[in-house]
């Protein structure tokens, strides 16, 4: 994220003696993406931030896929996969839901704060659906609620900690590369254009220092070894959050789907103006309530559409999603809608949506251009029917 902050004690110049009262030094470390060539920080350690003293095997949660085969659109009822307890955390309970070798979704009810956790494979995007969370990092803390993303950049070390009541019920997406605001929303310097339907006032980062003391502290590393996703518990002999101050523009944040000003038109608008991030090989956007198309004619559904380069994958987290009522899908639900597979509004939506002036809906949407297979938790919680709903009849019948 190409904007800059400065928080807590920095020296004047980078890469030169920054000292403590005492007279010692503290340790600085650049994060950075690309090997020293895109967006980084400098952060100022209290401890050697390399020092480790025992690495074991971690098994992170199941990451198998099966192959979306024969092809059809899916309906996954996330809802179905943990029961009121939420008797678990944000990093281990984790459901794998669809993948690729692009990018993971995921999904998790936790009541439990999470142990320390770094992905190094990616940025991570956690939507939370509801439900609030305090999320510690080595940057600082943030806090998120109900309709917030929070971007984690890759090997950042963080936990989360739900707080309130309610469970917090969070979609994971993880990528195999960087996640950022769509390139045409930005100048040529990074920052945030007129036309984009969001601004750096919305992107809330750490603003203070978080320090903790400890020894012998576990961190959960996910990475890569062998071809396939595994993952590491490495012990320090301090703790990670001992960072007095950093500055840069690399560093957790927080979004609130609410601050999306989405973009409406006289006929119906493209899925891309409802695009908020992208990676490598996808694309997040978020569908918020809105006015919708006033062509005297306008039909406000979408039309039927073949995405004939990627999957479409449309996660239902709030409002009422007149297009695909008679389907089954709510709250909680997912639809998948394969490349190779033409889709649209169910029966009677195309009729009913004609004079409609606005829509009261919030959905996630990731399209992806690998194909998606579906992990053990969307295997799980799979609605054998709704393939069949645009026909009314099942096979053999």
């Amino acid at each position: 994220m190409a904007y800059y902050r400065r928080v807590g004690n920095v020296p004047p110049k980078r890469h030169t003696q920054h000292r403590t009262d005492d007279g010692g030094l503290y340790y600085e470390e650049l994060m950075g993406e690309e090997g020293f060539s895109s967006d980084s920080s400098l952060l100022y350690h209290r401890e050697i931030p390399s020092a480790i003293v025992d690495s074991q095997v971690w098994e992170p949660p199941d990451t198998t896929t099966t192959p979306n085969h024969p092809l059809k659109p899916r309906h996954l009822k996330l809802h179905d996969l943990f029961d009121a307890r939420a008797d678990t955390d944000v990093v281990t309970g984790r459901r794998l839901v669809l993948g690729n070798g692009d990018v993971r979704i995921s999904y998790v009810v936790a009541g439990k704060e999470s142990p320390l956790y770094r992905n190094a494979l990616g940025d991570e995007v956690v939507y939370v659906e509801s439900g609030a969370a305090t999320v510690e990092t080595v940057f600082g803390a943030l806090e998120a609620g109900a309709g917030d993303y929070v971007i984690i950049p890759t090997s950042t070390t963080h936990r989360w900690l739900p707080r309130g009541d309610e469970p917090l019920r969070a979609y994971a997406i993880e990528a195999n590369s960087h996640i950022a605001p769509p390139k045409r929303y930005l100048s040529r310097y990074g920052q945030l254009l007129e036309h984009a339907p969001y601004c750096e006032r919305d992107l809330h980062g750490p603003d203070e220092p978080l320090l903790a003391e400890g020894t012998d502290v576990e961190v959960y590393v996910k990475h890569h070894a062998g071809g396939r996703v595994v993952g590491t518990r490495m012990v320090y002999p301090t703790h990670p959050f001992d960072v007095v101050g950093w500055d840069g523009c690399l560093y957790p944040y927080r979004f609130s789907i609410h601050d999306f000003e989405p973009i409406t038109g006289r006929v119906h608008q493209p899925p891309p103006v409802h695009q908020v991030f992208e990676g490598h090989n996808f694309v997040v956007c978020n569908f918020v309530p809105r006015k919708v198309d006033y062509h005297p004619l306008a039909i406000p559904v979408p039309y039927y559409h073949s995405n004939v380069d990627s999957d479409e994958v449309m996660f239902y987290c709030g409002g009422d999603y007149s297009a695909r009522k008679g389907s089954g899908i709510d709250q909680g639900s997912i639809s998948v809608h394969p490349g190779g597979y033409s889709h649209g509004p169910q029966p009677g939506a195309y009729e009913r949506s004609i004079g409609v002036q606005s829509v009261d809906e919030l959905a996630v949407m990731v399209d992806t251009f690998r194909p998606l297979e579906l992990g053990e938790g969307g295997l799980a919680c799979e609605d054998p029917g709704y393939a069949w709903t645009w026909s009314g009849r099942g096979p053999g019948q």
